[in-house]
């Protein structure tokens, strides 16, 4: 299918790469590696020592933060992330392989649809970059390249799994459907790819990526490993709940959603080519997302690309503005944006009054006024100009509003609004004091051995890889029963700690992870969560013990009289 680029194109997609790049770097190191995150660095930065420990289900990941601490000479929080945040950023390409399919314009649009959107920064990214590059490298007819991809994806962890899942369905439904929803004598597409010439790029790619250039053989078993992780999830029923999985979609992706929904109503009143399996795939991604027992907000990752590609197929429509067109189109899309605005404002004073106290009924109608005068402002924008500008503003302006919101969840979720404000997206049980909790022990090895990092420490009845991480430049030692006459300098416990250690250790707790309290919100608190992204969270504590003689002012036999 032939189609023609237009002016700036090539600048654009440069423009959604650096934004994505900018917003994901932005707060990469903010956060503290969650106990998933912590597991899989922990492995990483074991085989960039040397060392063989048993590898999980994500050797492209692990493999190359193990390239990058080798390089650096040691772990950071920043490297940790930013292979994923990378091949994520990259993600935005994806559009123009399929550029002839979606047309030029929707596929920069869904750029920066990919660039801003929060869900697309999570776990899953690498197996979703992989795999679209591969698909849309086979939709360009360079099965080469895409067999090199398909091999990236397959090490990309057990999402890869869902994908695969969610696209052949889609596939198997849409060959059903389609022979009956399009005219007969449409051209179909005929393309077939030639498995042969696949095979080599393919096998090579994957012994090479997998093994880290043959220096870490069990990494293909790693790569095996994904499939029964994957489907052993279908057996495991400690996933979150439905309703936050639906919320999280209505919350971050309102705007996608309204639009996808104009677009799936249009396309198969107009039996679209485009339209119809980008709908199928959504439905199926999202049915798949919610099925599954093991089910995470991240899994929605896969739901995002076709509601995102709806989205930008939908937003196209409203470009091309003519040139008599756009003082009109201009004031409508300002009118829409203020009145948003003006009602946001007012909803947001509204969610922290009750029903009765001085000033809610105010609030409340000022909010519903607001919606009322934008309704009757596009009718009669509509009647005097004309529809099509009544709906430029409409959808111009609440998309403007809407991006804001969206460019704001996005930073939330790298961190940069504090731990004090979770985001669905997050993992639960994130730690919090990690940095206070280094420098403390730092202090203590400086004082005791002269230099930080002299200290091992002892971890006792904690089982948190995350806490393993934060402190391995200390060489943690985990351990399940504790030996007090080895007399450790450093001891680590829960919260109940130990009689033993008092006598001769002092203690100091830390607030070690953070658990948002989702499940026992109300319908006040998640408006309130809507508006300020305030909830309420419970602490897990911990305990630091020092042995005394660490101390400056600890008593010296010397010094006893």
């Amino acid at each position: 299918m032939n189609y023609r680029h237009f002016k700036y194109e090539g600048w654009l997609y440069g423009l959604a790469f650096l934004l994505a790049l900018g917003l994901r770097l932005i707060g990469l190191g903010l956060l503290s590696l969650n106990d998933t995150e912590a597991d899989l660095a922990l492995q990483a930065l074991q085989v960039a020592q040397g060392l063989k420990p048993a590898l999980g289900p994500h050797p492209a990941y692990i493999m190359s933060t193990t390239l990058l601490f080798f390089l650096y000479g040691g772990g950071t929080n920043f490297l940790a992330r930013l292979t994923p945040a990378l091949v994520g950023s990259a993600l935005v390409f994806a559009p123009l392989l399929f550029a002839d399919r979606l047309k030029p314009r929707p596929a920069v649009l869904l750029a920066f649809f990919i660039a801003v959107d929060p869900g697309l920064t999570g776990s899953p990214i690498m197996a979703i970059t992989f795999a679209l590059f591969a698909l849309g490298c086979i939709n360009q007819k360079k099965p080469q390249i895409a067999a090199g991809f398909a091999a990236l994806a397959l090490l990309g962890g057990p999402a890869i799994w869902a994908g695969l899942l969610a696209l052949g369905i889609t596939w198997a439904i849409y060959q059903a459907l389609a022979p009956r929803f399009f005219l007969q004598g449409e051209a179909t597409d005929t393309s077939t790819i030639d498995f042969k010439e696949t095979l080599i790029p393919l096998a090579v790619t994957l012994v090479v990526a997998g093994t880290l250039f043959f220096t870490v053989p069990n990494g293909l078993s790693a790569a095996l490993a994904s499939f029964p992780a994957y489907v052993s999830g279908w057996f495991s029923f400690a996933g979150l709940r439905v309703t936050w999985m639906l919320l999280a979609l209505l919350v971050y992706e309102s705007f996608a959603i309204l639009l996808s929904m104009v677009a799936i109503a249009r396309g198969w009143k107009d039996r679209s080519r485009r339209v119809l399996p980008l709908s199928l795939w959504l439905i199926v991604a999202l049915l798949l997302a919610i099925f599954y027992p093991a089910r995470r907000v991240a899994d929605l990752a896969w739901t995002l690309i076709p509601l995102l590609s709806l989205a930008a197929l939908e937003l196209a429509r409203y470009l091309d503005v003519r040139r008599e067109e756009r003082n009109e189109a201009i004031g409508a899309i300002l009118l829409t944006a203020f009145l948003w605005l003006f009602g946001w404002l007012n909803f947001s004073a509204l969610v922290w009054l009750a029903p009765g106290q001085p000033g809610y009924s105010l609030r409340l109608w000022l909010v519903l006024g607001s919606f009322i005068l934008l309704a009757f402002s596009l009718m009669l924008v509509a009647y005097g100009w004309s529809t099509r500008i009544a709906q430029l503003g409409a959808v111009w302006g609440l998309g403007l509003a809407l991006m804001v919101l969206s460019l704001s969840s996005t930073l939330g979720s790298a961190g940069l609004h504090g731990m004090a404000h979770p985001e669905l997206w997050w993992q639960q049980n994130i730690p919090v004091q990690t940095r206070l909790l280094d420098s403390t022990i730092d202090d203590l090895s400086e004082w005791g051995r002269g230099y930080d990092n002299a200290l091992p420490v002892v971890i006792y009845g904690v089982r948190s890889r995350a806490l393993e991480w934060a402190l391995r430049e200390h060489h943690p030692v985990v351990v399940d029963t504790l030996d007090i006459g080895s007399s450790p300098e450093i001891v680590i416990t829960t919260d109940a700690g130990d009689p033993n250690l008092a006598a001769s250790y002092r203690g100091q707790d830390f607030v070690w992870r953070l658990t948002t309290s989702w499940e026992v919100a109300g319908p006040v608190d998640w408006l309130r969560w809507l508006v300020y992204r305030e909830m309420t969270q419970s602490g897990e504590n911990i305990i630091l013990w020092a042995r005394e003689d660490l101390f400056i002012n600890a008593a010296h036999p010397s010094n006893t009289p």
